[in-house]
């Protein structure tokens, strides 16, 4: 006797599937288990099998969680939302909440079906519903069943009350301007006993305030007295078993209050006001030994902190902050740091009562603490703990991990350029940091250095003797030894020479020009040093021909060696430094002249400053409408090892011919016409001679002349000449782009004590390719002799092409204008 095949009239249960599937050995055996069983369930879609309709879905739905398609049973959930059996109710809401969403159209056909079971006299159907659109209710959706979930929300069983409140957030979250809707049943669930409802209500309130401005000004007038009383009792309240945790009342409606007290408080002084005595009761009355009460007294400094609060509630939340400094637990502390590197702006003094905590945390093993710890004490560091703090973090730099190094190199140089109590204190500084952080130094902290040694006249002997102290017996740290490469090409004599103040303690040490040549040597030959390291000092070698004349045999033939090198760039220098020995000695000297300061220009974008300014324009030039700005950002230290490369400039009419760079020059025939009487003026342009004693307007001044800008081919140089309390700056403007500058305006700017005239200039057009300028005089009165400092603008344009504006601070000018 033959029995039926039964395998198709009885499905796999979904507990055999399971199994099935997590049997399977392979993704491939994974896969035919699946691909089977789903064809089976859509055979039985197709033949409308409503036996087992609920245990197909239920398979597709855990077929759905391992991530297989799935969308083919949305109609089925459809339909088992339609039946009145609560087991397929239950199934069909729960496909619709994993395979529907408010982007696919289908979903706004079951809107009937949730209609009609919120309104359902089976608790559990009703709160199946209002699970349902909590998930998936779209714009369309809030809007029409809005009003039956606010209705809900009045019931008088906390089940269904809890759910509707909760699916009103969503609501509220879709469609703000439901907030009309539930406005007035919000007042009446603040007074629930349950604490469920009560969670869920605080939740709506907070989404509505977030959400509608005009529900947060509302809620500020009404709701904050409600808010107070329920977190008063809740610390008050005996111990409730049904609401403890680790022995505190509902910490979860603690931080839901706390939160929601924080976005009604902030920026408002009355709700402020009303708040501060409960938080000064939960800092208080919280205990702390568990990470329950961590938890409150953290929203508790949080909320402090954001709303208008007295100043003593303040500094009771940064000690709270403090105490959680001295936790065992990692996160906690890793925490107080991070809400301490927040606050701090907010009450840096408060917060500076726990420096020494802080900086105890820079010891920390865990990475992430320390991170926090060392930019809290970098925040910290003011004009009065300046030299603590930076001696707290050289020894944090000689033992913290490498990825911390360069940060905090960083950030030293940054605190120090802005707290140093002298100049000389902060070289010295600086000179610890190269020497503790090694090659973990960032390019732009060399150059900064550099800037700061070159704008400090009196201690450029006394640098160059430091540095050299510290390369004598070790070049392994680049950084290091390009600063002081840079310092003894410059200086190198004055520290040969004794021309320098020396420190109390300090052992005197006298070196020769053959150690810092020998010095210098070693650095280029050295086959670790990187190339740029190499072009620092071969630029050093040069620049101490003329000042160790004795040496200056020993310098041309390290420079006739390296006329071979293989690297490009110390090759090319090398054959003009070679040049300028031979063909053109000469001029040696004049070339190799001590650098001017170095001018750091400052992106003036807006006015903050403390003084007026007096503003004039030039009087013949027009003033177009600009439309497009192009800032002025500020430039780094200008390339040292490339000085030599500079484009020449046509000063006058008069020179017949210019050349592109010093290389060109070198190599040209020595028949070549000249006709200028000052050679060098020739060759090389103004821009290489900025220490010669006469200048292009034939003034005779002992002042360096400044570049001010030097962007998009656009160089402005101002030189100077002082009588008495009158400054003259004889501004020239040069071109090297290949198209001429139009409708060129300077203005210029002074802080009131000044007075600033600006005579009208020589025209409004620059030439191309350098070969004329626009010149103008700039006159200032300095009775009282102050640091001069100047804001310029420039307004140009390439041909008549799209204007351009540019801004910059000047502050770097040289200590004769005003001195």
């Amino acid at each position: 006797m033959k029995f039926p095949d039964l395998s198709m009239s009885n499905p796999v249960r979904l507990r055999d599937l399971i199994r099935q599937i997590r049997s399977a050995k392979t993704a491939a055996e994974e896969r035919a288990v699946v691909q089977k069983e789903c064809a089976y369930i859509r055979d039985a879609f197709r033949d409308e099998d409503n036996t087992w309709r609920c245990r197909n879905v239920a398979k597709l739905l855990y077929v759905s969680l391992l991530g297989y398609p799935a969308h083919f049973g949305q109609l089925e959930c459809l339909k088992l939302i339609a039946s009145t059996r609560f087991t397929d109710k239950r199934i069909g809401y729960l496909g619709a909440m994993l395979l529907l969403d408010e982007r696919q159209d289908i979903h706004v056909l079951i809107t009937n079906s949730l209609k009609n079971d919120l309104n359902h006299s089976n608790q559990y159907i009703a709160g199946l519903a209002l699970c349902t659109l909590g998930s998936i209710c779209s714009p369309e959706m809030s809007r029409d069943l809005g009003g039956e979930v606010e209705k809900l929300t009045k019931s008088s069983n906390p089940f269904i009350k809890k759910k509707a409140v909760l699916c009103a957030v969503r609501i509220i979250r879709k469609v703000p301007e439901q907030f009309d809707i539930f406005q007035n049943s919000v007042r009446s669930l603040l007074s629930e006993k349950n604490h469920g409802v009560l969670l869920a209500a605080i939740t709506l309130i907070s989404e509505m305030c977030e959400q509608n401005q005009q529900a947060l000004q509302i809620f500020r007038k009404v709701l904050v007295p409600n808010l107070v009383r329920i977190l008063k009792n809740l610390i008050m309240s005996g111990y409730s078993p049904e609401h403890d945790v680790s022995g505190i009342s509902d910490p979860f409606l603690q931080v839901r209050l706390l939160r929601l007290m924080r976005i009604l408080g902030r920026n408002d002084i009355e709700a402020s006001e009303v708040m501060n005595d409960i938080l000064a009761q939960v800092s208080t009355n919280t205990e702390n030994s568990k990470n329950v009460g961590n938890a409150i007294l953290y929203e508790t400094v949080l909320t402090i902190m954001d709303i208008k609060s007295e100043s003593g509630l303040r500094v009771l939340a940064v000690n709270i902050l403090g105490r959680f400094l001295l936790n065992t637990d990692k996160n906690i502390r890793y925490v107080a740091l991070n809400t301490l590197l927040h606050v701090v702006q907010a009450d840096h003094s408060a917060v500076q009562r726990h420096r020494a905590t802080v900086v105890d945390c820079l010891k920390d093993a865990d990475v992430s603490i320390k991170r926090r710890a060392m930019e809290l004490c970098f925040a910290l560091i003011n004009s009065n703990n300046i030299r603590t703090m930076i001696n707290e973090m050289l020894t944090f730099l000689a033992t913290c991990e490498q990825e911390f190094k360069a940060d905090c190199t960083s950030n030293m140089f940054l605190a120090m350029d802005r707290f140093a109590p002298s100049k000389r204190w902060h070289v010295d500084q600086m000179i610890k940091v190269l020497t503790t952080a090694g090659n973990s130094v960032r390019d732009d902290i060399v150059s900064s250095l550099i800037g700061i040694i070159s704008s400090s006249p009196d201690l450029h002997g006394y640098t160059a003797q430091q540095l050299f102290k510290m390369i004598r017996n070790d070049i392994t740290q680049q950084p290091l030894v390009q600063v002081a490469s840079w310092t003894l090409g410059e200086f190198g004599d004055l520290c040969v020479n004794g021309q320098y103040e020396r420190a109390e303690d300090e052992e005197n040490i006298q070196f020769t020009e053959e150690e810092i040549v020998n010095r210098l040597e070693k650095i280029l030959n050295w086959s670790i040093s990187t190339v740029v390291t190499r072009e620092y000092a071969i630029n050093a070698l040069m620049k101490l021909s003329t000042r160790f004349p004795t040496c200056s045999d020993q310098i041309q033939s390290m420079m006739t060696v390296y006329a071979c090198n293989m690297n490009l760039e110390l090759q090319t220098r090398a054959v003009e430094y070679t040049s300028l020995f031979t063909k053109h000695n000469q001029i040696r000297s004049s070339i190799v002249e001590r650098m001017p300061v170095l001018v750091n220009n400052q992106t003036s974008t807006t006015n903050n400053e403390e003084q007026t300014y007096e503003q004039e324009e030039s009087s013949l030039a027009s003033k177009p409408n600009f439309q497009t700005t192009s800032d002025v950002k500020q430039e780094p230290v200008a390339d040292l090892l490339k000085i030599l490369d500079e484009p020449s400039t046509t000063h006058t009419s008069h020179e017949l011919y210019t050349h592109d760079n010093i290389f060109d020059v070198l190599s040209s025939p020595i028949e070549q016409p000249i006709l200028s009487s000052n050679p060098i003026d020739d060759i090389f342009g103004n821009n290489l001679l900025n220490n010669q004693t006469t200048s292009s307007n034939g003034i005779n001044s002992s002042i360096p002349q400044m570049t001010a800008i030097d962007k998009n081919g656009l160089r402005i140089i101002f030189q100077f000449e002082r009588k008495d309390k009158n400054l003259f700056i004889y501004l020239q403007a040069t071109n090297s782009a290949k198209i001429p500058i139009t409708n060129f305006v300077f203005k210029a700017a002074v802080p009131k004590t000044f007075n600033l005239e600006l005579l009208p200039p020589t025209g409004t057009t620059i030439p191309s390719n350098n070969s004329g300028d626009v010149r103008q005089t700039i006159k200032i009165l300095n009775p009282n002799k102050e640091k001069l400092r100047m804001r310029i603008k420039l307004n140009y344009s390439f041909n008549d092409s799209t204007p351009i504006s540019d801004e910059a601070e000047l502050n770097a000018f040289p200590e004769q204008c005003y001195h």
